[in-house]
């Protein structure tokens, strides 16, 4: 069984935005309070498949028993994770360098800290680069770095890979024109941040069970779904449940949720999914 936590499901902004006072910015609902995007999997270290076949396990201090994946380090990674008490990060996927996608990258070593160990972070080739661009101070630290730095170790994706006992399937999407990742783990796929599904890419959501998907608002946007094209990515892959994501405050979280088709809702910040294979 897999367990995700949506830790943020806002987008860039978040949700109140600075200076708003719209009623989704004013709302009492807490499911209305979105921060920045991000989840955590605990792979659990109970089933999944256990690296055979495409799977490609990674060299290096991913071990075998890994089972908290973080997706994405959110401008808001501080406050998610003392609201849902997270203590341990066993490595970190990026599906993309944008700010609110990575600028919490420094809050990660105070899990340093506690776990007196390196993380491993896993990106595209692309997204690596970005990112030591964007925190060459991680990565070529100066002599005197004051409270210290987060100790990362970085992999390049190319493929399936194995991590916590389970395959994990990256999902190129496009955002805008920007290639990006999601990622696939068993029945479950986390798809956020994009506007398009290439061809090459449906194959691999193929039976999937339980899927977040971006949907912004109901207007189109340039690099991202609107509901509609979210509900016609529904339609085509119909999976058991699905979450919409990275939501802006054009929505409100009951409203929207009535007038959603069966098996679908916007998903909420701390909502946990419990995925069974």
């Amino acid at each position: 069984m897999l367990r995700v936590t949506m830790l943020g499901t806002g987008t860039s902004s978040g949700v109140p935005a600075i200076g708003c006072e719209c009623p989704v910015c004013r709302s009492a609902d807490p499911r209305d309070h979105r921060t920045r995007p991000s989840i955590l999997i605990d792979l659990d270290g109970s089933g999944g498949a256990d690296g055979a076949g495409s799977a490609r396990p990674v060299d290096g201090p991913l071990a075998a028993a890994a089972r908290f994946v973080l997706v994405d380090t959110s401008t808001d990674l501080r406050m998610q994770a003392l609201n849902n008490a997270i203590r341990r990060v066993d490595a970190i996927l990026f599906t993309h360098a944008h700010a609110d996608h990575v600028f919490g990258i420094d809050e990660v070593r105070r899990f340093n800290a506690m776990q007196r160990s390196s993380i491993p972070i896993l990106a595209a080739p692309e997204t690596l680069a970005e990112i030591r661009r964007t925190f060459e101070y991680i990565f070529n630290p100066p002599p005197a770095h004051g409270g210290g730095v987060p100790k990362l170790a970085p992999f390049a994706i190319g493929g399936p890979f194995s991590l916590g006992g389970w395959e994990v399937v990256p999902v190129p999407l496009l955002h805008g024109p920007l290639p990006i990742l999601g990622f696939r783990v068993g029945p479950f796929a986390y798809l956020t941040d994009c506007n398009e599904i290439p061809a090459a890419s449906w194959p691999l959501l193929d039976g999937v069970r339980t899927l977040v998907l971006d949907a912004l608002r109901d207007r189109p946007h340039s690099t991202h779904f609107s509901v509609e094209q979210a509900l016609a990515v529904v339609a085509r892959l119909r999976p058991d449940r699905t979450y919409f994501t990275h939501i802006a405050h054009d929505l409100a979280h009951a409203a929207t949720c009535a007038r959603l088709p069966a098996g679908v809702q916007l998903a909420y910040d701390g909502q946990m999914l419990e995925i069974h294979e």
